[in-house]
């Protein structure tokens, strides 16, 4: 297993069941290295090696998005991630237009809320390492799909709250052409008041210091 997965920050079933193989047995002997601690299962058909085998450690957002497909992370974990939030964000948030679902793994806790069909866009392809490439919302899909799942989330004393921060990154074209593409006069509210505050941010930054 180990000359197959080495090198895998995570493997599913599949890879181990290629070739000539007996299925059972295989599947016998992941539940025995998960009992005895050399491999994670994560969900099922879902692993990782554990050290002091692993080699390459996965990234909590690759893991998010093998957890659940099809997903990206999005919410506080991509905001968190973009440095536009200032809060330590334990459980790494992602949505998917799946049912909502929640893992509390050895790697971490993971939470998946869902959006709808048609509001399954606005994310990239982040190299979060040398080798590991994530879905991820961008800046302003992260804040909208916030806005979204949150009763009151156009709230302008909600979206203070969140103590907004390099708002730089906030396209303004992107932003209310997401909100538009979703049809919705709540993200479209909040795109107003976000804007609002981003010109605040940039208006504070732009004053000069006073000499002492």
């Amino acid at each position: 297993m180990l000359r197959i997965v080495a090198d895998e920050p995570l493997f599913h079933t599949g890879l181990l069941l290629a070739g000539e193989v007996d299925p059972d047995h295989i599947r016998r002997q992941l539940v025995r290295w998960s009992d005895a601690g050399k491999i994670y299962q994560l969900r099922r058909g879902l692993y990782a090696l554990a050290p002091p085998f692993q080699r390459v450690k996965p990234h909590p957002f690759l893991v998010a998005n093998k957890m659940v497909r099809p997903s990206y992370v999005s919410l506080q974990s991509a905001l968190a991630y973009y440095g536009m939030i200032p809060e330590y964000v334990p459980v790494i948030t992602s949505v998917t237009s799946d049912r909502p679902q929640e893992f509390d793994t050895p790697l971490g806790r993971y939470r998946f809320q869902r959006i709808k069909k048609e509001r399954f866009f606005g994310f990239n392809v982040e190299a979060v390492s040398a080798d590991q490439e994530v879905y991820i919302a961008s800046p302003e899909k992260a804040l909208l799909d916030l806005v979204y799942l949150r009763t009151g989330g156009d709230e302008i004393s909600y979206l203070r709250s969140l103590r907004l921060q390099n708002l730089d990154q906030i396209s303004p074209t992107a932003l209310r052409e997401f909100a538009e593409r979703s049809d919705s006069p709540k993200l479209e509210r909040a795109a107003d008041h976000i804007l609002k505050i981003a010109e605040k941010e940039s208006d504070h930054e732009d004053v000069p210091e006073t000499a002492d």
